[in-house]
């Protein structure tokens, strides 16, 4: 599956791709774009690409790049 067709899924199916396929990589705390407190929540590897989940499971965000630091996912590891 390419990012392009995880973006197409519904929300509830990007959920089950998640649990079933997703590789939970650490806790992140994502920006918020209006400058507000950060969102707390996990990443995921998903095939080549990640995904963030908001703790509240409302929020899903795939992306093309690896927001973890370098050290935290070599401890992970």
């Amino acid at each position: 599956m390419t990012i392009e067709q995880f973006k197409e899924l519904s929300f509830e199916a990007k959920l089950k791709e998640l649990k079933y396929s997703g590789e939970l990589l650490g806790s992140y705390e994502r920006n918020n774009e209006n400058g507000g407190p950060k969102t707390p929540g996990d990443i995921y590897a998903l095939y080549d690409f990640w995904v963030y989940l908001s703790d509240d499971e409302e929020t899903i965000v795939p992306s093309r790049r690896n927001p973890l630091p370098k050290e935290e996912e070599e401890e992970e590891a």
